[in-house]
């Protein structure tokens, strides 16, 4: 196969433009819409409406066709499967010495609200049908014994044109109809992580989703601990990342806005000092606060002060064990610990001051029993438009703005609906996902004048009655650490 042939083979859209699309109409109850699927070819979608319970329908929605195969993609030096055209080439040259031919893959990621687009080339070799993903992986192997580093991909994941084919679940919930209430839960414990069906059993509720991103870089055993602002029932139980999107609940009304937290310890004696996180592992110099949710024991090598529900101390110890119920444990090392020494004397009163700012108004939230709040990882739509805020929420890589993954979509309409969908991925000729200019496409679609995206990848998991009913990209429900529930009162 020529090189010319080749590149004709593997020509894609080098971007997905940030499309205008017409405002969606203010109506008295949210629904399902009538226009044709808003990604790929945009065909009609064959859609199965399912109502769960008074204002809540379930849609099961298929669109698209497969028409992607498989091709070898050649790793740069960095590991990574794009790098600037010089290395490209270079490697181009290296696959050509090896007796194979590969093609040089001009691709523009787009620009989003905060991240201007970015120009990458990737090198592959081959094109294989679906059918066919032998023969791609027998080609790579041949490429690895000539010392090259290779993967195999599947182009549905690329993230440039498509056919599809998607698997999509909507549920749309009617402010106008519904009855019952929305909350958040971290399941028994902050550290822990658990599925979605288990939290969705547990908290009795008729529908759930996965919340926002965990921890995945901390120890094992605390990995359920959420990545941004985590309010369980009134209680902040994880101290938010300063402007990242997330999903307010109150009662039946769910807000998409940005926060930031702050918590201060005021000693009787004056002197106040900012907690550095809440539920966490702490580092160097840092005071962090451990609720009873934690799940773990405190840091080792560090201060505990221990108070009771009053703010009393109830002592000092040296830090590595649990937080007893209807306690609270101020741990400090270095800095921190020297503060608690000066600070927390046993029976002295600290108080633990804990705020919740919502950056869109700059009022406080009032931490009262009915609020909820669940970070959200990309801010996808804002006021009916477009708005990706991906680096402000920490993904403004190529693997996340273009690539395509299982998501998890939270969006909210003019009348306070609340609609919530998974687009299942990582299943070659089955669905392939999205990258979040198609998240975006998608809820405005939908109807969603604001929305967010939330955990996704093999965390995107949907419980309607009693069951999961999207598909797992991991075979099975992961563990995750923390989740959205529709009660029914």
């Amino acid at each position: 196969m020529s090189r010319r042939t080749l590149a004709a083979g593997l020509a894609m859209a080098a971007a997905l433009p940030l499309t205008a699309q017409p405002a969606t109409a203010e109506l008295s109850s949210v629904r399902f819409p009538s226009a044709r699927f808003p990604l790929g070819a945009r065909v009609v979608p064959t859609k199965t409406m399912t109502t769960v319970t008074q204002g809540i329908d379930l849609y099961d929605v298929k669109a698209g066709s497969s028409t992607d195969g498989y091709t070898v993609t050649v790793l740069m030096p960095s590991g990574r499967d794009y790098g600037m055209l010089p290395t490209a080439e270079a490697r181009v040259a290296e696959v050509e010495a090896a007796g194979e031919t590969a093609s040089l893959q001009k691709v523009v990621r787009p620009g989003v609200a905060d991240a201007p687009s970015q120009t990458v080339y990737m090198v592959r070799v081959g094109l294989w049908s679906l059918k066919d993903k032998k023969k791609a992986e027998k080609s790579a192997k041949k490429l690895k014994e000539a010392g090259l580093k290779v993967k195999v991909d599947y182009l549905g994941d690329d993230g440039l044109k498509t056919t599809g084919p998607w698997d999509v679940k909507v549920v749309m919930i009617d402010a106008r109809t519904f009855r019952g209430s929305y909350a958040a839960t971290l399941g028994t414990s902050v550290a822990k992580r658990e599925t979605v069906s288990s939290m969705a059993k547990a908290g009795k509720a008729v529908v759930a989703v996965n919340g926002g991103f965990f921890n995945i870089h901390t120890d094992k055993a605390l990995r359920g601990e959420p990545v941004g602002a985590s309010v369980v029932g009134g209680r902040l139980l994880s101290e938010a990342v300063p402007g990242r999107s997330a999903v307010v609940l109150r009662g039946r009304t769910a807000k998409i806005t940005e926060l930031k937290t702050d918590v201060t310890a005021i000693s009787q004696d004056g002197e106040r000092v900012e907690v550095n996180g809440i539920n966490r592992a702490a580092t160097t110099d840092e005071l962090v606060l451990y609720t009873e949710e934690y799940g773990a024991k405190t840091p080792t090598g560090g201060t505990d002060a221990v108070l009771d529900a009053t703010g009393r101390v109830t002592g000092l110890r040296a830090s590595g064990a649990a937080v007893a119920k209807g306690t609270r444990v101020l741990h400090g090392n270095g800095v921190g610990s020297d503060w608690l020494n000066e600070h927390a004397w046993q029976e002295w009163k600290v108080d633990v001051v804990s705020k919740v700012v919502d950056l869109r108004t700059k009022k406080a939230l009032k931490l009262t029993p009915d609020l909820n709040v669940i970070a959200g990882g990309v801010g996808l739509v804002r006021n009916g438009k477009t708005k990706i805020t991906a680096k402000r929420d920490g993904h403004d890589s190529m693997n996340m703005i273009l690539r395509r993954h299982p998501r998890t979509l939270l969006g909210t309409t003019r009348n306070g609906s609340l609609i919530l969908a998974t687009i299942d991925g990582r299943q070659p000729g089955v669905t392939v996902g999205a990258n979040f200019v198609e998240a975006a496409q998608f809820m405005r679609w939908l109807g969603a004048t604001q929305a967010i995206n939330l955990d996704g990848g093999g965390s995107t998991a949907l419980f309607v009655d009693k069951k999961v009913v999207n598909r797992p990209s991991d075979g099975a429900e992961r563990g995750v650490g923390d989740a959205l529930l529709v009660l029914p009162q």
